[in-house]
C-alpha cells in the first residue's frame, strides 16, 4: 500500500513537470519530493520519470500511472479537507439523548439560541429513559444522571442534583409545617420504586452541616417514574422528595410547598456525557461549551438545593 506522500510528489512532479517545483507547492523539500518518487517507483518496480539535468517527463509507465492515480487523489485529499472543516466548523446531525424532563423544562428551550448560533448543525435529539451504550449506539452526546463511565466515554458536571420534600397546599391545609425531619418520619408519602431493583427508594436528608437523617415514609401511592411521582403530590396524596429539577416548576406555580428547607438529598450530579477522543467535531464541541454555559450562569440553580 502506497503512503499519500508517495502518490501526491508523483502527482505534483508530473504536473508540474518539476521536483522543485512540486515541493513549492506541497511545502516540502525538493529532496523529500525525489525520494517520495524514488520510493514509489521501487515499490512499483518500473520507472516513472525520464530525468535529465534540464527536464523531468512522464515515462510510458508513468503517463498511464498518473491518469489512473490523479482523479482518486483529488477525491482522497477532498475527503480529507471534508474532515478537517467538520473538526473546524460546526456542523451536521448532532445526535443527543435526554430525559424527555429535562428536555422539555431545561434543554429544548435553548434549542433556538444555540440554532442561531450554529445553523449548519441539525439536531437529532432522542428523548428517553433508559441508559444508552454512547459509542455503541452512535450518540455524539448523552445528558443527565447517573451513566457509568464505559470505556472511551467522560462526562463533564452540569449541575447538582438534590431531592428536596415537597408537599401540595391541599395536602398541608390544616396541619402545622414541619420543623425537623423527625416530624415526617412515618407520614404518608408517595414513594419512588428503583427501576433496577423493584425495591422502595428511602433517602437519606443533610443540611448544610454535619446533620443526617435517614427518612422512610408510609407509602400512600408508590410510582417508579419522577413525572408521575410529582403528579400525585400535586394531586394532594402525601409528602414526596422529588428532584429539584422537576420540582421547581411547580414551586414557581404555587402546586407544590418545599419542606424543610435546610434539607435535602444530594442524588448526584447531572452530566454531559461524550466520547473521550481528542478531536471532536465542531458540533459537537459547541454544543458541550453551550450547555456548560448555561448551565453554569442560571440552570444549575434550579438542581441543587444548597
Amino acid at each position: 500500500m502506497e503512503t499519500l506522500g508517495n502518490l501526491e510528489s508523483f502527482v505534483r512532479a508530473a504536473e508540474a513537470s518539476s521536483f522543485s517545483e512540486a515541493a513549492r507547492r506541497m511545502g516540502v523539500s525538493a529532496a523529500a519530493v525525489s525520494k517520495n518518487v524514488a520510493r514509489l517507483e521501487a515499490n512499483l518496480g518500473t520507472r516513472l520519470f525520464h530525468r535529465s539535468t534540464r527536464s523531468l517527463t512522464l515515462t510510458e509507465a508513468g503517463e498511464l500511472f498518473y491518469q489512473q492515480v490523479a482523479e482518486g487523489l483529488e477525491t482522497i485529499q477532498g475527503a480529507i479537507n471534508q474532515i478537517g472543516e467538520a473538526r473546524e466548523v460546526p456542523a451536521g446531525r448532532l445526535r443527543v439523548n435526554l430525559s424527555p424532563s429535562l428536555a422539555y423544562d431545561y434543554v429544548l428551550p435553548l434549542l433556538k439560541t444555540f440554532k442561531q448560533r450554529y445553523p449548519a448543525v441539525v439536531p437529532d435529539w432522542h428523548l428517553e429513559i433508559r441508559r444508552v451504550d454512547l459509542i455503541g449506539e452512535g450518540f455524539d452526546v448523552a445528558i443527565g444522571g447517573g451513566m457509568e463511565l464505559s470505556p472511551g466515554v467522560v462526562a463533564r458536571e452540569l449541575a447538582k442534583l438534590h431531592l428536596v420534600a415537597v408537599a401540595a397546599p391541599s395536602w398541608l391545609e390544616g396541619k402545622p409545617l414541619p420543623t425537623t425531619p423527625s416530624e415526617l418520619q412515618g407520614v404518608d408519602g408517595i414513594v419512588m420504586r428503583s427501576t433496577n431493583s423493584g425495591r422502595l427508594l428511602n433517602w437519606t436528608l443533610r443540611d448544610s452541616g454535619e446533620g443526617r437523617f435517614d427518612l422512610n415514609l408510609k407509602p400512600a401511592a408508590i410510582m417508579n417514574d419522577p413525572e408521575a411521582l410529582c403528579s400525585c403530590a400535586v394531586m394532594g396524596l402525601g409528602i414526596a422528595l422529588l428532584p429539584l429539577d422537576r420540582a421547581w416548576p411547580r414551586l414557581q406555580r404555587g402546586e407544590l410547598i418545599r419542606l424543610l428547607p435546610d434539607w435535602y438529598v444530594d442524588l448526584g450530579v447531572v452530566s454531559v456525557y461524550y466520547s473521550s477522543k481528542k478531536s471532536l467535531p465542531a458540533k459537537t464541541r459547541v454544543f458541550i461549551d453551550f450547555l456548560l454555559e448555561h448551565f453554569q450562569k442560571s440552570l444549575c440553580q434550579h438542581f441543587r438545593a444548597d
